[in-house]
């Protein structure tokens, strides 16, 4: 990990974009993802999601927001230290800088050995690209603006690592003896306290036959750089947690169940409480969302199996059909009343709710509502889209509302809606699909026999 990921990170985390971000940073958009993947991929945790066109902050990101916001105030001391007493002269901190003298350590004499930290290194005018972006801001935010930019702007990619290893130094009063500390080659350790240096644009150390003397800003960065590193700890210890729970945790996703009572209620309960019992050492996660999300998370690894509303589903994916349920339109009994057999007048008459197009119950509604109505009639239709099924049956049961539902869960209630059966070509499919590889295939056979009572084992695997 270095100190410019964690500034960008946190500057999308704060701008809620990842180009505002950039524009903030003076940095490419790609450049700002990549540090936003990187962090995500190093702390085993996802900290934005995509809503509509624009990146929403996960719970996790806003926990971690105090840690990143101390990380990025620590970065900022540590990229302008504060000015002191001493009568030794900085290097210039202008478009260019040097990196400052040193002697020669072993392995590193030499006309070569001794350029190398004098190299001049040009640094874009990044105070006048920032003052351009603030002209628009009010007089009394110009001043900041300025200067988080050029700080977001100037960030140097510092691995912590280095900084750990300058602290070593730092400790050890030589680079000799940090070297052997850390297992670490003397020419190579000078190497990268000479970069980091020339990177932070002031001298750390002051080197001499008898080792090394920390100069004053030097010793300010230290308890900078200790916290830092703390910091960073403190997120990579709950990752590696995360990611050794993770090891051993097979992650199931299925639609959202209709109710305590419907069938997929009954069969993730019954999957739960087996698995725990016969596998008490690899955890079960469970999660409900919608047949497009489910299908998503199955081909980026978020869900090992899915239990899909869908008959068919991607080629790429093992799987089989696990039941067929009819499906009725559910309202009122008040309505059904009223209109008698003429479903057209029914839906035309009452407001519908339904899942979103991410559901295969709602395909099956859609293909209902186009045989039942002409176009102009369901152009004058009152669709209401809710990812809820307890939510839609509340607008049945209680406000008016028709929708489509599966006819045997939805009669198990205490007080069901009335029910009119669309027919044999209208039903939810369930089914269970998985990775191509014998693991995933094993453990989804497990899954089906604990989800269903009478089913132990077999599934007819889709021959595509």
């Amino acid at each position: 990990m270095d100190i410019a990921t964690l500034a960008l990170v946190h500057a999308v985390l704060e701008e809620r974009g990842i180009r505002r971000a950039a524009k903030v940073s003076g940095r490419p958009p790609a450049s700002v993802s990549a540090a936003l993947k990187r962090f995500e991929a190093a702390i085993a945790v996802p900290l934005v999601r995509r809503e509509r066109g624009n990146l929403v902050p996960t719970l996790e990101a806003q926990s971690r927001m105090a840690d990143l916001a101390a990380a990025n105030e620590a970065i900022q001391s540590l990229l302008r230290p504060a000015t002191t007493s001493d009568p030794r002269p900085e290097p210039p901190r202008s478009n260019s800088f040097q990196s400052p003298p040193s002697s020669p350590q072993r392995g590193e004499g030499g006309p070569k050995g001794r350029m190398r930290g004098r190299q001049a290194v040009n640094v874009p005018n990044r105070p006048l690209i920032a003052s351009l972006r603030s002209a628009l801001l009010p007089a009394g935010e110009k001043r900041e603006s300025i200067a988080n930019a050029h700080i977001l702007c100037s960030i140097p990619s510092i691995s912590l690592t280095a900084l750990e290893r300058f602290v070593s130094v730092a400790r050890s009063g030589s680079i000799r003896g940090a070297a052997k500390t850390s297992a670490t080659g003397q020419p190579q350790l000078t190497r990268q306290m000479n970069d980091l240096e020339r990177d932070l644009g002031y001298t750390l150390m002051i080197r001499s036959p008898s080792g090394i003397t920390c100069t004053a800003e030097g010793l300010a960065a230290i308890p900078v750089i200790e916290n830092l590193l703390d910091i960073w700890r403190r997120l990579s210890r709950a990752s590696g947690d995360r990611f050794r729970r993770a090891a051993a945790t097979w992650r199931f996703g299925s639609v959202m169940p209709l109710g305590p009572e419907s069938e997929i209620a009954r069969m993730l309960a019954a999957l739960t409480a087996k698995w725990h019992r016969a596998r008490p050492r690899q955890p079960l996660f469970v999660s409900s969302t919608t047949a497009d999300e489910l299908i998503a998370g199955l081909k980026n690894r978020r869900f090992d199996v899915v239990l899909l509303d869908l008959e068919t589903f991607p080629s790429e994916f093992e799987g089989g059909l696990i039941s067929r349920t009819p499906l009725a339109l559910a309202g009122h009994p008040s309505l059904f009343a009223k209109h008698g057999d003429d479903i057209a007048a029914l839906l035309q008459a009452n407001p519908i709710a339904v899942p979103s197009l991410k559901s295969g119950l709602r395909q099956q509604a859609a293909h209902f509502i186009e045989a039942a109505l002409t176009e102009q009639e369901r152009n004058r239709l009152t669709l209401t889209e809710v990812d809820s099924i307890p939510v839609i049956l509340n607008l049945v049961m209680d406000h008016g509302y028709l929708s489509v539902l599966p006819e045997s869960s939805a009669a198990r209630f205490r007080n069901p809606p009335a029910m009119h059966r669309l027919g044999p070509d209208y039903m939810q499919s369930l089914s269970l699909a998985w990775q191509k590889n014998a693991l995933s295939r094993q453990v989804a056979e497990a899954m089906l026999g604990m989800m269903l009572a009478e089913q132990t084992s077999g599934i007819a695997v889709d021959p595509d």
